[in-house]
């Protein structure tokens, strides 16, 4: 089992009982990014929606990153997932 912690942002923590901070278990170890966000969506299904497609990829507007580096330039849904790292949503910000 390997234990993450996801950081929330403003727009989803309604979805997540307002916490910024959540810490999954994830039932394997050395799990890929899919497989925490598989586990932090049997918590908070509501979130699942905002952050993937109906195809299950990332939507265009969010960014995933586990620690420092963006899933999107570091395999995707693939991404190893480290013992204790930090998982962030971040939906991107526009206006006009």
């Amino acid at each position: 089992m390997t234990r993450v912690a996801f950081l929330i942002p403003a727009a989803l923590r309604p979805l997540a009982e307002g916490r910024s901070r959540l810490h999954v278990d994830v039932p394997r170890g050395s799990p890929s990014l899919g497989e925490a966000l598989d586990a932090l969506w049997a918590l908070y299904p509501g979130i699942r929606d905002r952050v993937l497609t109906e195809q299950g990829e990332v939507r265009p507007h969010v960014n995933v990153f586990v620690g420092t580096e963006s899933s999107r330039w570091s395999g995707g849904l693939a991404t190893p997932v480290p013992e204790g790292a930090e998982i962030s949503i971040l939906p991107a910000v526009s206006g006009g």
